[in-house]
């Protein structure tokens, strides 16, 4: 390994000893895994340099970014851990084509920050902004406004990437149209580094919305609640996010925030965000009224004041955070057809009556994606991993059974794998794995992840 001085003199940027205990494992921590280097390039060159000696070793390379990843996929097994984070440019902002040149290790927050001083707008606004957009590209991570903008892969123009072997390859262009053989980038996007290594990204920007003005809709029941986003997504009002959240979930994010939701006779409440002009928010919001009445809701709240509206959100957001306050968790992040979260969620109750393990549910009602987190509790370490690998297992099971999928933007990683694998046809994991080895015969790359035996 001491020949990678050779690629990178710096000896700051090149650790063969006492490597971070962060850097051998993913934000939640319970896995560790080993590596004999951790490299920091700065260029593509650089990554090119390290790909080539790697491959040439056939020595294992995981990549990361801000290590914000929730289901293992930058845990290490030996080798190499090529960190991108210091590859944390924005190059350019082309305002007359749309488009940002960045690299990968740019943070989500300070981007989007960056782009919408100048009157734009990056739609995609996962959970974790402190994320890398390396990152999201390499799990298509989602987030609340995926409803009506869509996922980072919608906002991915162009690549330049590593392959395996050290080759780098430009895909993609600024070109809004691409009619032009295949698309080889989204191959890329989603496949948490089991491909190639990222280096450059050209996204995609739009407009930045004039205004935005978020309505909290409280229901008697999680059913009520649910059966009312159908009707919002038909009804022509284009909401930027809707989200789902019980009442028994809001009182963990109340505690944990100090702050309040009005109406807690509610059983369940839905957050419906709009953007646009101003005057076209404040119509929308009376038809968005009015159809929340005729499907039952107990009340509704228009949040005008911008401090309040931070405050709701807050309830929202923090909600992992409140959980994971009390007790060690599980996050999962299934996704089931938007007909079906209340039988969904409902499952999930029995399952946590007929188990004793709580599960906290909430999520995206625009697109069905539920997030769950599993709580351990007092249990003992035996206890966790015997109850924990139960539970999952009556959840996932009624998420297929209803049509549902493994994951909507966290990625598979390693702590999935089981589900998924179990799910997947055959003739599917047959197709990915024969990509890998056209792209990574050695099997160097993130190796014995996601869909990889």
């Amino acid at each position: 390994m001491r020949e990678l001085y050779d690629i990178i003199p710096d000896r700051e940027r090149v650790l063969l000893e006492s490597i971070p205990e962060a850097a051998l494992t993913d934000s939640l921590g319970r896995c560790r895994g080993t590596a004999e280097a951790l490299v920091y390039p700065l260029s593509t060159e650089e990554v090119s340099a390290v790909m080539r000696f790697a491959w040439e070793r056939r020595i294992p390379v995981t990549p990361r970014g801000a290590g914000t990843n929730v289901v293992g996929s930058t845990v290490p097994a030996g080798g190499i851990v090529l960190d991108l984070s210091r590859m944390n440019r924005i190059l350019e902002i082309d305002a007359e084509t749309f488009t940002a040149t960045v690299e990968p290790g740019v943070v989500l927050k300070d981007f989007q920050t960056e782009v919408e001083s100048l009157g734009l707008f990056y739609p995609p606004d996962p959970g974790e902004k402190t994320a890398t957009l390396g990152g999201n590209i390499s799990t298509n991570a989602g987030g609340m406004r995926a409803v009506k903008y869509g996922v980072t892969r919608d906002y991915v123009r162009g690549l330049t990437v590593v392959l395996a072997n050290g080759d780098v390859v430009e895909l993609g262009s600024k070109n809004v149209k691409d009619a032009s053989g295949l698309d080889l980038k989204q191959l890329i996007i989603g496949s948490e580094g089991t491909l190639a290594v990222i280096t450059r990204c050209l996204l995609r920007l739009v407009g930045k919305p004039q205004a935005s003005l978020t309505a909290l809709i409280p229901f008697a029941s999680l059913k009520d609640g649910i059966r009312t986003v159908p009707a919002v997504l038909k009804s022509g009002l284009q909401p930027t996010a809707v989200e789902f959240v019980e009442r028994s979930v809001v009182e963990l994010g109340e505690r944990f925030t100090g702050l309040r939701y009005p109406c807690p006779e509610a059983e369940a409440y839905i957050l419906v965000t709009l953007d646009g002009s101003a005057e076209d928010i404040d119509g929308r919001v009376e038809l968005l009224h009015d159809l929340s009445a005729r499907q039952g809701a107990l009340d509704f709240f228009p949040i005008r004041d911008a401090a309040r509206t931070e405050e709701v959100w807050r309830v929202r957001g923090c909600l992992v955070k409140a959980v994971e306050a009390t007790s060690e968790q599980e996050p999962v992040d299934i996704v089931v057809p938007i007909d079906k979260i209340t039988d969904f969620v409902v499952h999930v109750h029995k399952v946590e009556k007929e188990t004793g393990v709580q599960m906290v549910a909430f999520g995206h009602a625009g697109d069905g994606n539920v997030h769950l987190c599993v709580l351990r509790g007092s249990r003992s370490a035996e206890e966790w991993k015997t109850d924990l690998a139960a539970s999952l297992g009556q959840v996932y099971a009624e998420a297929f059974r209803l049509g549902g999928i493994t994951s909507g933007e966290h990625g598979i990683g390693l702590y999935k794998r089981p589900f998924y694998l179990s799910h997947t046809p055959e003739i599917n994991l047959t197709l990915q794995r024969r990509i890998k080895e056209t792209l990574d015969e050695r099997h160097i790359l993130n190796d014995h992840k996601s869909y990889l035996r």
